[in-house]
């Protein structure tokens, strides 16, 4: 066991230096809890809505420049870097502190891996409320206004600087709770009661499980759950593609659904890819479908728009 040592690297821990962005984050997510109240289960690689929880959260999590993972290595759907507290066991504040010395941007969003509902909404608005004042940290809030110090952002030097001044006699922050770290930082808080939601038991990870499922959420966690099993990266207005996966079905044949909309993302590819291709190609299949479906219910006349209203077969051109 060492004490805690802020990392030495030019830059780390202060301000973007000059000609980098200045919205730049960093990640670290806690991962290596003994998850007792689920009877030691590996409580990071439990699935909900057919993803880990660590992946879930990692998801949420995809705009940070690095994300450490405090936890003995695994596959992962995303790069990491992995850390290990000192020692194994140690608690939240040597992981925190395990993970923070892996990381040089200013802001660190630093969640526990055991948020299913956390999302990169909930991660921007903790990140914009810390930017948004003289506050050292920004944490969320459940349902009841209760703090949650691992769902948060902070400013990462003045993390440091609390770490050192609690370790400056002892060998390491081991064994130290949370709340010495977070009593020493100016907060504000941001309420997010779902989001704030975390799976301790079993009952948490079939309530988790079941409300994923419920009408108003079914669409966009299994899209989610898609994109991640996929490797894809790509923001479309899923609204567009329902309504031509409706559109084919009716006019055209109910099969037509999943074949379009396939062919879309297909055609979206080969013209580079990107949310203007899919839009593009979702808007030209959509017209297809519209005049397919219209001439099913044309009229005799309206089906033959290339012959004159007055013609007859034995005075068109090529009658014989």
């Amino acid at each position: 066991m060492t004490a805690y040592e802020p990392p030495g690297d030019p830059g780390s821990g202060t301000d973007p230096a000059p000609g980098t962005a200045a919205a730049a984050w960093d990640a670290v997510v806690l991962a290596g809890g003994a998850a007792r109240r689920l009877g030691g289960a590996d409580k990071p690689g439990v699935r909900v809505g057919g993803r880990a929880l660590l992946d879930r959260v990692l998801a949420a999590c995809a705009g940070a420049r690095t994300t450490v993972v405090v936890a003995d290595p695994r596959p992962t759907a995303r790069p990491v870097t992995w850390a290990r507290e000192d020692p194994p066991g140690g608690g939240p504040l040597a992981a925190v502190a395990a993970g923070l010395g892996h990381t040089t941007a200013e802001r660190v969003v630093v969640v526990s891996a055991d948020l299913p509902f956390l999302d990169a909404r909930t991660v921007e608005r903790l990140l914009s409320a810390l930017a948004a004042g003289a506050a050292e940290g920004a944490l969320l809030t459940d349902a009841e206004g209760r703090d949650q110090p691992l769902v948060a952002a902070y400013r990462a030097s003045a993390v440091r600087r609390e770490l050192a001044a609690l370790t400056g006699d002892r060998a390491g922050p081991a064994g130290l709770p949370l709340r010495r770290l977070t009593a020493g930082l100016r907060l504000t808080r941001v309420h997010g009661p779902v989001a704030a939601f975390d799976c301790d038991t079993w009952d948490d990870i079939a309530t988790a499980r079941a409300r994923i499922r419920e009408h108003g959420h079914v669409l966009d966690e299994w899209i989610s759950a898609a994109k991640d099993e996929l490797g894809i990266d790509l923001d479309v207005d899923t609204g567009v593609l329902l309504d031509l996966a409706r559109d084919a079905a009716h006019g055209v044949a109910r099969p037509a659904a999943p074949l379009t909309t396939f062919l879309v993302g297909y055609a979206a590819a080969r013209a580079g890819g990107g949310p203007e291709a899919v839009a593009e190609a979702a808007r030209k299949a959509a017209a297809l479908a519209q005049r397919w479906a219209e001439e099913a219910t044309a009229t005799p006349a309206e089906a033959r728009p290339d012959v004159a209203p007055d013609a007859t077969p034995d005075t068109r051109p090529d009658a014989g």
